[in-house]
C-alpha cells in the first residue's frame, strides 16, 4: 500500500505523464514501449513506522515494469484528472497484488490435509529419503534444478563412453513415484533462494527458459518439515581462472561437456598444419586431484587411449598424454599399499604423476605454485567440495567448514522442523562429533535414518508444524564407513575395508577388486533399468569398444 500511495502521487504530480500501468503480459506484447523501472526489494513489507522489514536468506533486487500503452506518435501526453484518477486506482491494485503474483505457490496445509515435506536436492541424501518417505502419511515436494540422481561412482566412465549418459542417471519420479501420481506431491524444476523459518515458508526460483510469463518466474512453498539436502560445490580454493577454463566432474553435463572437448581436441589435432608442439597440448589431458574421481578418471581416460585411441587414433596417438598433479599423496584415505599399488599402476599404464599446488589456470595452460608451466588441451578440475553459495547465504548456524549444522538426529537446533543432511550438512561442534567426509555411502546412510524417523514421527502425529517437540526421537544418528573402492583401469581396482584410516582391515588390489568394485555398483545402481543399462554398457565396450562418435 505505501508503494502504492508514492507511486500515485509521483503520477499526479506528473499528469499521469506515461500513461496507465500495464500489466507483465502488456509489457511482453507491446514492443517499443516507453518504460519505467523502479526497484522493489524481494519480499519486503512496511511496518506501521514506516520502516522496511525482510525476510532472511532473500537477497538481490527484483524488477516491477511499467510501459506507456502502444499510442503512436511523441512520448508526451496530457490526461484529465479523471484520467489521473484512474491510472492511480490501477497502480493501486496492480502494486498490492504483485507480491501475491510472484510469490504464488503452495500455501500452508490445512485441517484434514496431509502434513506437507519439502525437500531441496535431488542428490544421494534426497533421494534415499525421498524413496522410503510413507506417502500414505505425507505429501511430498521435490525442488532441485535437476529432475534426476546421478550415480557418481560411474560417472567418470561416461566421459570416455564406457557407459552411456542415461545409465547412470534415475530420474527422480521414478524414484519417488507419488511425485507424478499424488494430486497434492510434486517436482519442481527449480532452485531455492530464500527460507522463512518463521512462517514456514521458501521462496524459489524457476528455471530459466524463456517460455514462461516472466523471467525470474518465483514462487512460495510453505511446509510443515524441510529436508534441506542440496549438495555442495566444487571447491577452487579462490585460485583463479579455474572456473573459467576447468571442467568439474559432478553432474551429467560436465561428463558430456568433457567428452565433447576430449574428442574433438582429438580430431582437430589431426588437421593438416598442426605444429607437434600444438599436438601435444592439444592432446595432454590433465586432472588435478588425486582422490577417487581424479584416480578413476584418469585409470578411464588410460584405457580409452591403450585401447581405442591408439586403434583409431594411430597418426596422433603418440601425443596423447595424462598427467595427474596431486598436493599430497593420491587416494591418501586408502591403506599405504594400496596407494603404493595404485601409483605403479597409473603410471605403468601411462599416467604421469606429479606432486604440486596450481597457482593460476590460463586457457592454454596451468602454472604450479614453482613456476612450472603446464600446457593442456582438456583439464578436469577434482579437488572435492564444499559449501554452496546457497547454504552460505542460509542464517542458520554452520558446523566447522561452514556446512549448515545440526545435531545427533539431523536436525538443525536453532529452528523448528528443518532438516539438514548429506554434502551440505555436518555435525555442531557442541555435539563433540566429527563432520563427516562428503561421501555417497555417507548421504545414503542420512537418507535411511532420516526418512525412518520422519515415518515414526507421522505415526505419532508430529508431521504438522510445530507438533514434534514432545516426541521423543529414539536413537541418534550413528556412521559406519563400510569402506572404501577405487577403479585404476585396465580392468584392476583397490578395495580397502577398514572402518576408518587408521583402524585394521582387509585390503585388496587387482583384477579380484575390480570385479567386486563393478559388481557391488551394479548392485547398487537404483532402478532395475539401469542395472540393465549398466551390464549391456559394459559389454558391449567390451565386445565392440567405447564408441567414438562426437555429437553436440
Amino acid at each position: 500500500m505505501a508503494l502504492a500511495r508514492v507511486a500515485r502521487a509521483n503520477l499526479r504530480r506528473s499528469g499521469c505523464a506515461f500513461g496507465t500501468y500495464a500489466s507483465e503480459k502488456e509489457i511482453l506484447l507491446h514492443d517499443g514501449a516507453y518504460t519505467t523501472k523502479f526497484s522493489l526489494p524481494s519480499h519486503s513489507s512496511f511496518k506501521a513506522d514506516g520502516k522496511f522489514s525482510y525476510i532472511p536468506g532473500i537477497k538481490g533486487q527484483k524488477f516491477i515494469n511499467f510501459t506507456a500503452r502502444g499510442i503512436a506518435g511523441t512520448p508526451h501526453y496530457q490526461f484529465s484528472a479523471s484520467n489521473t484518477e484512474r491510472c492511480a486506482e490501477e497502480s493501486d491494485s496492480e502494486l498490492e497484488n504483485y507480491e501475491e503474483q510472484r510469490y504464488a505457490g503452495l500455501e500452508a496445509t490445512k485441517a484434514g490435509e496431509k502434513p506437507r515435506v519439502v525437500v531441496l536436492g535431488a542428490g544421494w541424501a534426497a533421494c534415499r529419503f525421498l524413496k522410503g518417505l510413507n506417502t500414505k502419511i505425507y505429501d511430498v515436494v521435490c525442488i532441485s534444478p535437476r529432475n534426476h540422481m546421478v550415480f557418481t561412482p560411474l560417472l567418470a566412465s561416461t566421459c570416455v563412453g564406457t557407459l552411456e549418459f542415461r545409465s547412470v542417471a534415475e530420474p527422480v519420479s521414478q524414484i519417488q513415484d507419488a511425485l507424478g501420481k499424488n494430486p497434492n506431491s510434486y517436482f519442481y524444476l527449480a532452485s531455492c533462494i530464500g527460507i522463512d523459518t518463521d512462517k514456514h515458508e521458501i521462496y524459489c526460483e524457476a528455471v530459466k527458459n524463456g517460455g514462461l510469463p516472466r523471467e525470474p518466474y518465483q514462487f512460495k512453498v510453505a511446509y510443515d518439515k524441510l529436508v534441506i539436502a542440496s549438495g555442495a560445490e566444487p571447491l577452487t580454493f579462490g585460485i583463479k581462472g579455474v572456473k573459467e577454463h576447468a571442467f568439474f566432474l559432478r553432474e551429467v553435463y560436465h561428463a558430456q561437456e568433457i567428452r565433447k572437448r576430449l574428442l574433438l581436441n582429438l580430431m582437430l589435432s589431426e588437421n593438416p598444419g598442426i605444429s607437434e608442439e600444438e599436438k601435444k597440448r592439444l592432446l595432454h589431458c590433465v586432472v588435478i586431484g588425486g582422490g577417487p574421481t581424479g584416480v578413476e578418471f584418469s585409470g578411464e581416460l588410460s584405457d580409452f587411449i591403450m585401447k581405442d585411441v591408439h586403434e583409431r587414433y594411430s597418426h596422433v596417438k603418440d601425443f596423447v598424454h595424462v598427467t595427474l598433479i596431486e598436493a599430497n599423496e593420491i587416494l591418501s584415505s586408502f591403506d599405504v599399499s594400496l596407494r603404493q599399488y595404485a601409483t605403479k599402476h597409473l603410471t605403468k599404464s601411462g599416467v604421469h604423476l606429479v606432486r604440486g599446488v596450481v597457482k593460476e589456470v590460463h586457457p592454454k595452460k596451468l602454472v604450479l605454485s614453482d613456476g612450472t608451466d603446464v600446457p593442456y588441451g582438456l583439464l578436469v578440475w577434482s579437488t572435492g567440495v564444499g559449501p554452496s553459495e546457497f547454504v552460505k547465504s542460509l542464517n542458520l548456524p554452520k558446523s566447522p567448514g561452514g556446512r549448515i549444522g545440526v545435531d545427533e538426529w539431523l536436525r538443525v537446533p536453532s529452528v523448528e522442523d528443518v532438516f539438514a543432511l548429506g554434502d551440505c550438512a555436518g555435525f555442531l561442534e557442541q555435539t563433540g562429533r566429527p563432520v563427516l567426509p562428503a561421501l555417497a555411502q555417507v548421504a545414503e546412510r542420512e537418507g535411511k535414518y532420516l526418512v525412518e524417523l520422519f515415518n515414526k514421527i507421522g505415526k505419532q502425529n508430529g508431521a504438522k508444524a510445530f507438533s514434534a517437540k514432545d516426541i521423543p526421537l529414539g536413537e541418534p544418528f550413528v556412521y559406519k564407513h563400510l569402506g572404501s573402492m577405487a577403479s585404476v583401469g585396465r580392468y584392476k581396482a583397490l578395495v580397502d575395508l577398514r572402518e576408518s584410516k587408521d583402524a585394521k582391515g582387509l585390503s585388496l588390489a587387482g583384477f579380484v577388486s575390480w570385479f567386486i568394485w563393478r559388481s557391488a555398483y551394479l548392485t547398487r545402481v537404483v532402478s532395475w533399468r539401469n542395472r540393465f543399462y549398466v551390464a549391456v554398457n559394459w559389454a558391449t565396450t567390451l565386445v565392440f569398444g567405447r564408441d567414438n562418435s562426437r555429437i553436440g
